[in-house]
This record gives C-alpha cells, sequence and structure tokens, in this order.
C-alpha cells in the first residue's frame, strides 16, 4: 500500500505521523511510504533521516496526496488538506468532528473513508491512540497554566507550590484520566494543594494514592462551585469519545473566581467544557473572560513536537499495520473508529449532528 504522510499546516503544529524509524519498518513491510518535503523538520527529523531508510519524498502536498492511498497525519484536515483529499482515500487521524459540522460537511461531500485516532476503541473501552496525547497535555495545562498565574502574564501573581510562611497554591482538575490524572499528578508534585472531580471511584482511589495534597470528589454542584471559587488553576479535561464534550463550568461559577486566575480547557477539542471556553491557537493562546484567563489551544501537544510525534507513532504503528492488511475492516476497534464513510456519518456519537 503507499502510505502518504503530509506535513501538518494547523498554526505552530509541529509534530509528524510517523517518524523515521516507524516509515522503515512499514517499507520492511512491503509498502511505500511517501513524506511531504520537510514534514519531520519541526521534530527534529531531517528529510536524509527518511530517505536513507527507503522514504520517498514529495516536492508538495498535493504530490504527496497523489500519491497516497492510506493519508496518515496527525491533525484534522483544514483548507489546504481539503482540496487535496480524495473520495478513494483511506484518512486516519485526528478528527475531533463532533464540535466541527462545516468540517464534518466537507468530508461527507468528499465521500472518503475517515477513521480517528480519539475514536479507535478498545472493548473495555479504552482510547489507545487518544492516552498518549491526553498525558502530554494534561502535563502542558499545569505547566502553561503554572506560567500564567504569573503577575508579568497577567496571573495574579500566585506561585502553586507556596513556600513556609505562605499559602500553597490550589489546582482543581476536572476528570482523572489520562489528561485529568496527569495534570493532578504534576500540580501535586509541584506542592499545590489539588481537588480532583471524578465520577468513577476506582480514579477517586487512584487521586487519592498521589498524595496527603490531593483530595478526590464527586461533582455535585455546590460542591464544584465552591471549590472552583477558591481555585487559582482549573483543568478541564473531561470526555465523552467522539461527542462534544459536557460543560462541567458555567459562566456564573466562572465569574465567582477570582480575577487573574486561570482556565485550561484540555476538552477544547471535542468542543470545551467550560461555558466560556472557545478555541484559540498557540500563536494566541489565550482570552480574559469574567476575569480570568483562559487557556483553550486545540493542538497543545503540538508544543512538544520531538516527544509528541514519538509518542503518537508508537501508538498508531500497530493499527496502520492492520490497516494495510487488506482486512481491516474485521479489527473491532479500528470500525468503531469510522466516524465518516462513503458520504455517511457513522460514529454513533455524531448522529443527528447538523451539518
Amino acid at each position: 500500500m503507499r502510505i502518504g504522510v503530509p506535513k501538518e499546516t494547523k498554526t505552530l503544529e509541529g509534530r509528524v505521523a510517523l517518524v523515521p524509524a516507524a516509515a522503515g519498518d512499514l517499507i520492511h513491510r512491503g509498502h511505500e511510504v511517501w513524506l511531504e518535503r520537510d514534514a519531520g523538520i519541526k521534530s527534529g527529523f531531517r528529510d536524509d533521516d527518511y530517505t536513507r531508510l527507503g522514504v520517498h519524498i514529495a516536492p508538495d502536498a498535493a504530490a504527496l496526496y497523489d500519491k497516497g492511498e492510506l493519508i496518515v497525519k496527525v491533525k484534522e484536515p483544514i483548507e489546504g488538506d481539503l482540496a487535496l483529499l480524495r473520495r478513494d482515500h483511506l484518512l486516519f487521524c485526528y478528527l475531533h468532528l463532533a464540535p466541527l459540522p462545516g468540517l464534518t460537511r466537507q468530508l461527507l461531500d468528499i465521500g472518503l473513508t475517515g477513521i480517528a485516532f480519539e475514536t479507535v476503541e478498545l472493548e473495555n473501552g479504552d482510547l489507545p491512540l487518544l492516552a498518549p496525547m491526553s498525558i502530554i497535555a494534561g502535563k502542558i495545562g499545569v505547566q502553561v497554566g503554572t506560567h500564567l498565574l504569573h503577575q508579568p502574564m497577567g496571573g495574579k501573581g500566585k506561585l502553586l507550590g507556596g513556600l513556609p510562611s505562605t499559602e500553597r497554591g490550589k489546582v482543581v482538575v476536572f476528570g482523572a484520566g489520562a489528561a485529568g490524572g496527569n495534570s493532578a499528578a504534576l500540580a501535586a508534585s509541584g506542592g499545590a494543594n489539588v481537588v480532583v472531580f471524578e465520577k468513577r471511584q476506582d480514579r477517586m482511589d487512584e487521586m487519592m494514592r498521589l498524595g496527603n495534597n490531593v483530595t478526590a470528589l464527586y461533582p455535585y454542584d455546590e460542591v464544584v462551585a465552591r471549590e472552583v471559587a477558591s481555585a487559582d488553576l482549573v483543568v478541564g479535561a473531561v470526555l465523552v469519545t467522539g461527542a462534544v464534550a459536557p460543560h462541567v463550568l458555567n459562566r456564573d461559577m466562572i465569574r465567582g473566581m477570582e480575577d487573574g486566575s486561570v482556565l485550561v480547557d484540555i476538552s477544547i477539542d471535542q468542543g470545551g467544557c467550560f461555558e466560556t471556553s472557545r478555541a484559540t491557537t498557540w500563536k494566541e493562546p489565550t482570552y480574559v473572560e469574567e476575569g480570568v484567563i483562559h487557556f483553550c489551544v486545540t493542538n497543545m501537544p503540538g508544543a512538544v513536537p520531538q516527544t509528541s510525534s514519538q509518542a503518537i507513532c508508537a501508538a498508531i504503528l500497530p493499527w496502520v499495520n492492520k490497516l494495510t492488511s487488506g482486512n481491516w475492516r474485521d479489527n473491532e476497534a479500528l470500525v468503531r473508529g469510522i466516524n465518516i464513510a462513503s458520504g455517511d456519518i457513522v460514529h454513533p456519537a455524531l448522529k443527528g449532528m447538523q451539518v
């Protein structure tokens, strides 16, 4: 099969879907791999790193899409990509279609089959291709949030970890999955007081084991409002597979926070879990609403492309191998990952969306 890896075009996105070693493995299996020129540069991989393993370099995006049968990329296609995608392409990437009816309509009109990384789902409900980027986003959320609390950045001037004679900062995290759990762990290790809201008892137990400065609570509205009002940093990391994220904070709750506090919405790829959230980019990552700094970048892991590319490639390569086997539709996890096919919406979470 001819596998095409285009250059990512989202604002300041530095990842590449296949690192050289992975491309080499696919070539050893008898496949033809094409890479758009300089697609790996921001991740630290030169074209020469690919060509010495047998990868073909396409001079531009048009040539890359022309050669590829299976298109493997990181983020959802945008304007330039959409003009080059064809009905016979099999597209494998993050799609996050639930909050993007316009993109969904365009892909339906093209008529291709699109399998989303974030909806490839194992029988036990695990999302193996979402997990590595969620872990990175969880860590980035606290790193960035800590920085945004600094007074020169417009924050309230609070040091999360505190020190003797001062108060510790307070971090509230919604969700204790891969993203939220890593946010909580990083905040706790830095000395902050951490409150994690979660519905699953096993995850609450896991959060409590992070340390005596971590409290795990069920998200009753009254308790949420109380804890958020005194928070310095709030991280949202809730997920309903394939669907628009539910709102865990309304505007009134956010209005009750101190000016200069920070909200980080990791769920923004699925529409955001705060009522005041709207998508931002790494070029203009923040805005202030109700006196609170909002960080809602839709490709957070793209800021650390060397790490992210290695992590996502290790996760997706076994599934790329399955997609090139010729009988991939026998794999239930991949079938569950199909979002659109032949002009129809397939994934149950997307059924009924207005496009």
